[in-house]
């Protein structure tokens, strides 16, 4: 198994993701709060980062077949991965973080059990929530806007009240996410119904669930821009909440939700904007 294999299987934007939003919550915590040792940060990455590919490894595991349609360059649905190697990075990284969060306290334990709970739980039969798209949906919503902004910063605070910029955070990621669950369905259309994986586009067709997951996105730029939060600079949120909203629906006019391959190009661009929010509000908290 080759790390580049590896790099794949891990889905590398959900970990690019999930890095940022640590280091992100990281730096408001240390604005906010005596700063965390350095240490409790790696320690801290590394369990989120060993969740991150335990969910989304299990996941391809599971849908092996439906990625054979949709995904075919996928570690395992392309056959570069074998069953068990995936079984054994699977078994590793659902292993890792526990052990790791029994050493940072039992904030960490919680969320770190929560999060491989419900990832296990979107996937795993017989629950196997993703064939549910409201649940699937407020699945990956819980971890991202809770477990993820919530939990880590009370890890890092440690009693503390939960910062204003991380309660908007959380209040931002929830339609995000939301969003981002009814996207990526968007493409993967031909295999979910193949299969009789129910998604919001299945069920209503992609041009109604890109129209979905938009109103959530404009949804979550409108607060942030118009309702920011306490200690924030204001000019910081506002100019840069608009232009990133600008620049979605410019992107948004240019796709087709009919075709797989530019549809994607265009989900990939929401997740660069998820990506610019856990820039973007530490720098709005630190110049506030």
């Amino acid at each position: 198994m080759s790390a580049a294999t590896l790099w794949r299987f891990s889905r590398p934007h959900t970990i690019v993701g999930t890095a940022l939003s640590v280091a992100g919550i990281y730096a408001i915590a240390a604005h906010e709060l005596t700063a965390p040792p350095a240490y409790d940060l790696v320690l801290t990455l590394l369990a989120a980062l060993s969740v991150n590919v335990f969910i989304v490894g299990i996941n391809q595991l599971t849908d092996v077949d439906i990625d054979r349609v949709n995904k075919p360059w996928l570690p395992l649905a392309s056959g570069e991965l074998t069953l068990r190697q995936g079984q054994v990075v699977v078994a590793v990284t659902g292993a890792l973080p526990l052990l790791l969060a029994l050493t940072q306290g039992p904030v960490e334990v919680l969320a770190v059990a929560v999060a491989l709970a419900v990832g296990a739980a979107y996937s795993v039969p017989p629950v196997r929530l993703k064939r549910y798209p409201a649940l699937a949906a407020a699945s990956i919503s819980l971890v991202r806007a809770f477990v993820v902004n919530l939990g880590v910063y009370a890890h890092f605070a440690e009693g503390a009240p939960v910062a204003p910029a991380v309660w908007a955070l959380t209040l931002f990621v929830i339609p995000f996410s939301l969003a981002i669950a009814v996207l990526k369905d968007v493409p993967d259309a031909e295999g979910d119904r193949r299969f009789a994986i129910r998604t919001f586009t299945v069920r209503f067709g992609g041009r109604t669930a890109f129209g979905m997951g938009m109103a959530a996105l404009v949804v979550a730029y409108a607060g942030m821009a118009v309702l920011g939060f306490e200690g924030a600079d204001r000019t910081v949120l506002v100019v840069t909440h608009l232009a990133a909203l600008a620049l979605l629906l410019v992107w948004a006019a240019r796709t087709d939700p009919s075709d797989p391959a530019r549809f994607t190009t265009f989900y990939m661009r929401v997740w660069a904007l998820f990506f610019a929010e856990y820039l973007i509000v530490p720098a709005a908290v630190l110049s506030g």
